[in-house]
């Protein structure tokens, strides 16, 4: 049984100055889901995970587990003796992840500081976990970008198309920094095209919260291609009156507004891909 909160976990790290390293190195867990589940990034931790949590924060003093912590360096853990004894040396409090912020709270520098095998976004102050992509995601998104650089190359283009994982940074603000799946610069000083790839976990974000991030950082053209529905919405975001907004499907030939409608994008072509990835 689970006796201690996400919040009470995060008390007793903060009084052993126990960093998110070392509360992996003591439950097994990986360093990755120590920082997500304390970091309040997780929302619904497996019970083993949260059993593992609670093990390693639940201290013995030296006297206690018989075995000297300040020579070993080690720590020595009882699930029975937790929230009764912290007669520990204490780590010095590293520089990032020592006191988990809220959500809402987080900086481009919080960000910054995530360590490389984590992939999120920061939106509004809020991180985002984005997981690993699946097969069918990526597949959309290597298509995609092929068919625009190879567009761009024929046509002897000063367009430069990127694939994720790139960092943006919208805003004035340091709170927002995303990862789009696939994207135009023209000017390097702005965006000129964005388009993601929807997964389950960024229906959501994908919709609403990026499309208006992207039309105030002034992108001129947004779409969201959902393979699970086989939809891609069009969004031209230039017009001064609102969006327009063209809807197509994975059996039409969709054109870029960007470049007047002469790139254009035959998702026949990404259909068929992704029907060879099913047995």
């Amino acid at each position: 049984m689970i006796i201690m909160t996400i919040k009470e976990m995060n008390k007793i790290k903060t009084e052993l100055g126990f960093s998110y390293a070392k509360i992996a190195e003591i439950s097994g867990l990986p360093l990755s889901t120590v920082q997500k589940v304390l970091g309040g990034i997780t929302k619904s931790p497996r019970y083993e995970t949260l059993k593992a949590l609670e093990k390693a924060l639940c201290p013995v003093t030296e006297a206690s587990s018989g075995r000297s912590s300040s020579s070993s360096g080690k720590y020595y853990t009882n699930p029975a003796s937790c929230g009764t004894s912290y007669g520990m040396i204490r780590e010095a409090l590293p520089e990032y992840g020592s006191s988990p912020k809220k959500q809402g709270d987080y900086t481009v520098s919080d960000y910054l500081n995530m360590p490389d095998d984590i992939r999120v976004e920061l939106i509004d102050g809020v991180i985002y976990d984005m997981g690993a992509p699946i097969l069918r995601h990526q597949t959309v998104i290597g298509l995609l970008h092929y068919l625009i650089l190879q567009f761009i190359r024929e046509h002897d283009g000063s367009c430069v198309p990127f694939v994720s994982p790139v960092d943006v940074q919208l805003d004035c603000d340091e709170k927002t920094m995303v990862q789009p799946d696939v994207l135009i610069v023209c000017d390097p000083q702005k965006l000129d095209f964005v388009a993601e790839v929807v997964s389950p976990s960024s229906v959501r974000r994908d919709n609403i919260l990026k499309l208006h991030k992207y039309s105030d950082a002034n992108v001129k053209e947004y779409w969201i291609v959902d393979p699970a529905t086989e939809k891609v919405i069009v969004y031209d975001l230039r017009s001064e009156y609102g969006f327009n907004i063209a809807l197509y499907t994975f059996e039409d030939k969709v054109p870029m507004n960007l470049y007047d409608g002469e790139l254009v994008i035959d998702f026949t072509e990404i259909k068929r891909a992704l029907q060879k990835l099913t047995p």
